[in-house]
């Protein structure tokens, strides 16, 4: 049998250290694990180990959004505390940019993702010129995803998980003016001249084929409106993962302030 758990034996915790050896401890009911792998005692059926294959996806996405270290160090948490505020704070006013002037093109940002959306272009080139024009949004748009989904599984990074989403949100915004202006091209591009002049954009061609140029201001409004959600969204994960790490950082502290 692994001795290994991944939930408490006693209170169902997740996920639980590491490095198991003695004296590690749940910490949430503080079970010694060592001294119950001596003496093990009755378990709860959601209290589950490594080797008895019986956690549900639900536990273990929830074990995966949720992580956070047994001891936080501070400089770490209140380094990530100012992060998340700034960044917050720079997410809402993206949020309050005009669409249809597409005010985000002149933004920071907006060169960050510029070069994932060039490369997407020429990634997705091998699958047809429809693929080949949504590839650049497809690239800006899965450069967040893989960047949270990596930092989760191969760092247990929740927090910076929570920020690949929130810059996933970011991106929608991005890419929701140059919808909106499929129907009627304003925008300066890349050629320094608007899509009507230029011989058009991504979503001039893509809305054209698709039949839904008549549409396209209704989709970009939308999508800034899914991009605001997913902001938000983040945001809240982001907010409720510092939380735990601060309850983690008062527990810390409090047992170096305990007299011994």
């Amino acid at each position: 049998m692994n001795s290994h758990f991944e939930f408490c034996p006693k209170c169902g915790h997740f996920p639980m250290p590491k490095n198991q050896s003695f004296p590690c401890e749940c910490p949430r009911c503080g079970l010694i694990l060592a001294k119950y792998r001596a003496n093990p005692l009755p378990r709860p059926d959601k209290a589950k180990t490594v080797d008895d294959g019986q956690i549900s996806f639900r536990e273990r996405l929830a074990g995966w959004l949720f992580n956070v270290p047994d001891s936080v160090n501070p400089f770490v948490f209140w380094g990530r505390f100012i992060a998340f505020v700034l960044l917050s704070i720079w997410g809402w006013r993206m949020v309050g940019m005009d669409v249809a002037t597409g005010e985000l093109g002149g933004s920071f940002v907006h060169t960050i993702f510029l070069p994932f959306h060039e490369a997407g272009h020429l990634i997705f080139r091998p699958f047809g010129e429809f693929i080949t024009y949504l590839g650049g949004t497809l690239g800006q748009l899965l450069m967040p995803i893989v960047l949270m989904v990596a930092l989760i599984r191969q760092n247990g990074d929740s927090f910076g998980a929570s920020l690949g989403f929130w810059l996933f949100g970011v991106s929608l915004l991005d890419v929701a003016p140059y919808m909106y202006d499929a129907l009627n091209p304003q925008l300066i591009l890349l050629g320094g001249a608007t899509g009507a002049e230029g011989g058009g954009h991504d979503w001039m061609y893509l809305f054209g084929v698709l039949g839904k140029l008549q549409n396209s201001q209704h989709i970009g409004l939308a999508t800034k409106a899914i991009g605001t959600l997913a902001i938000l969204l983040g945001n809240v994960w982001g907010a409720y993962v510092l939380f735990l790490h601060y309850k983690n950082l008062s527990a810390t502290s409090q047992s170096k302030a305990a007299p011994s």
